[in-house]
């Protein structure tokens, strides 16, 4: 018997790489106003909900801004511009395969994203019917690290947390899990996240054998 029952995925970066629009559109956003903004920086980004990243990217700004909605809402325009153009085919190498094979297994799987737009990128992806449930920014008001994505998900599973491993790239994804009482397995490397049960390069090296 599995010590796992479900398995739940961050979205960006994970399934899909939507993080190189999210990056774009705030460098966009960063290049309008007049401010430094670059990879290092877009690190503290992942995984933040969307006024958080703002606020991270205003940090040594020569000027205080009060219409800090509507600078969120310029950046999310961006974004929504560059993900119309999304297809399947932009899911991230294996992850279609992995998705089936835990469905197969009896897995429950979900995916909890902090952006506000995940459910109409999984659309476009054609993934929605491979998921148990879904997540994102508009369900929850206290976004990662706190754990209550991960709870609310866990629970529209029908899943014990303890029972849940996550999959997640950015270190607040990471800290909301083991909040949530969950196990955490980070894509990316030691460098980049801390905290996690495991860590693989890519999302199609997680293994039914990690369920265990």
């Amino acid at each position: 018997m599995p010590q796992y029952d479900a398995v739940i995925f961050d979205l960006d970066g994970v399934l899909v790489d939507t993080a190189k629009f999210h990056y774009l559109g705030w460098k966009r956003l960063a290049d309008e106003l007049g401010i430094p903004f670059d990879q290092t920086k877009n690190e503290r980004l992942k995984g933040v909900s969307r006024m958080d990243s703002l606020k991270i990217l205003l940090e040594g700004a020569a000027k205080s801004y009060d219409d800090l909605d509507g600078l969120a809402n310029r950046k999310n325009g961006y974004y929504l511009e560059m993900i119309e153009k999304i297809t399947p085919s932009d899911i991230l190498p294996g992850v279609s395969e992995l998705l089936k094979k835990l469905r197969d297994k009896g897995v429950k799987v979900g995916v909890a994203s902090s952006s506000k737009n995940a459910k109409p990128v999984i659309e476009k992806l054609g993934i929605a019917t491979l998921l148990d449930a879904i997540m994102d920014g508009n369900d929850c008001q206290c976004p990662k690290p706190a754990p209550d994505l991960f709870l609310r998900c866990a629970g529209c599973l029908g899943i014990a947390p303890a029972r849940c491993i996550v999959v997640e790239d950015a270190q607040a994804g990471i800290d909301a899990a083991k909040a949530a009482g969950m196990r955490a397995i980070g894509v990316g490397t030691p460098e980049q996240l801390s905290g996690s049960y495991a860590l693989i390069a890519n999302t199609a090296d997680f293994t039914l054998e990690m369920l265990a």
